[in-house]
């Protein structure tokens, strides 16, 4: 595994990753995050610049769900039904991403992100259910920005122990969850960090 993402970096640089996670989100079984991770750790070494490597996966997850999301909007669900599968993208899979995504609605684009046979599914689901373009474009595109900068500064973070994210994807649905709920918990302790210093703000003014 190493060898090849290695070998995709160093053939394509910036451009494969762009390439990778394109696919990745079409449906094209590519094992994105552990790409992104191997970036970060790129970056430790000299290889690859930060942001450059946080805008190609940036890039490229957001033209992979734009397109996914146009074949749902001009296809329908028939179309995603007949040729899913050879992506691997079951009707079992798209019923539980759909039962979701009516549940939680336009954050799930976010979210799904972090749950592999969810995002390829869900620009596919958003497309079908006719959401508007500025409104899937604002879920989807801030999705793709916070899943790239978490799995690239993972790697960077991690250096030589960038694999162990390769041992996470086995039981990635349990940590897929543990990661949304610690983004859930950082999101309102944000929220209110910011209410609070808002509140401190306009008593001394």
């Amino acid at each position: 595994m190493e060898y090849q993402l290695a070998h995709l970096l160093k053939q394509y640089g910036y451009i494969g990753i762009i390439l990778a996670l394109s696919g990745g989100m079409v449906g094209f079984p590519f094992p994105d995050e552990i790409l992104m991770t191997f970036a970060g750790y790129q970056v430790t070494k000299g290889n690859m610049v930060y942001s450059l490597a946080i805008a190609s996966a940036f890039f490229g997850a957001s033209v992979g769900i734009s397109a996914s999301y146009l074949l749902g909007y001009k296809l329908g669900l028939p179309f995603l039904k007949k040729y899913g599968p050879r992506f691997n993208i079951t009707e079992q899979k798209i019923e539980k991403a759909h039962e979701l995504f009516l549940r939680y609605g336009s954050i799930w684009i976010v979210a799904g992100y972090f749950i592999p046979g969810v995002r390829h599914i869900n620009g596919y689901l958003a497309g079908i259910a006719n959401m508007g373009l500025r409104k899937f474009g604002g879920f989807a595109f801030s999705g793709a920005l916070l899943w790239s900068i978490t799995f690239i500064t993972l790697g960077y973070n991690l250096g030589e122990q960038w694999y162990i994210i390769r041992r996470i994807m086995t039981n990635y649905w349990k940590y897929g969850f543990a990661c949304l709920i610690i983004l859930g918990v950082m999101g309102v302790l944000i929220y209110f960090l910011l209410k609070d210093n808002s509140k401190k703000n306009n008593d001394e003014n």
